[in-house]
């Protein structure tokens, strides 16, 4: 089961709303990246086993939020992999983040919070 976290920078008040690093769980993977462009931290999906047969064929990976909010899918489903990406735009210059790491705004470390802020599939 995956866990998202709410992190907050004590410095300047950034808040997100990711995983903290490459997370799992049954039917979607995530990992959290820095957009150098945008100075947003996002959980891109680098995979997911698709509940659809036009889901297997997507050149791009949909949102994080559009899959949480689906069907599972059927028992014997294959992982569909993507290359991680800015959901702002494909072009960004995007590194992993992994917790602890940087504020994209301040540079200050960004702490999560005790509980996770949502349990996810």
């Amino acid at each position: 089961m995956g866990r998202t976290y709410l992190f907050e920078c004590s410095k300047c008040g950034y808040r997100a709303r990711v995983s903290g690093g490459a997370d799992r769980g049954r039917h979607v993977a995530v990992q959290t990246v820095l957009c150098a462009d945008c100075k947003e931290l996002y959980d891109t999906v680098i995979g997911f086993k698709p509940s659809s047969p036009r889901e297997i064929h997507l050149k791009t990976a949909p949102p994080f939020t559009a899959l949480l909010n689906r069907l599972p899918p059927r028992v014997g489903r294959r992982w569909v992999k993507f290359k991680p990406a800015c959901p702002t735009s494909f072009r960004h210059r995007i590194r992993f983040w992994k917790q602890p790491d940087k504020c994209p705004k301040c540079g200050a470390f960004l702490e999560p919070g005790a509980i996770p802020f949502r349990r996810w599939d």
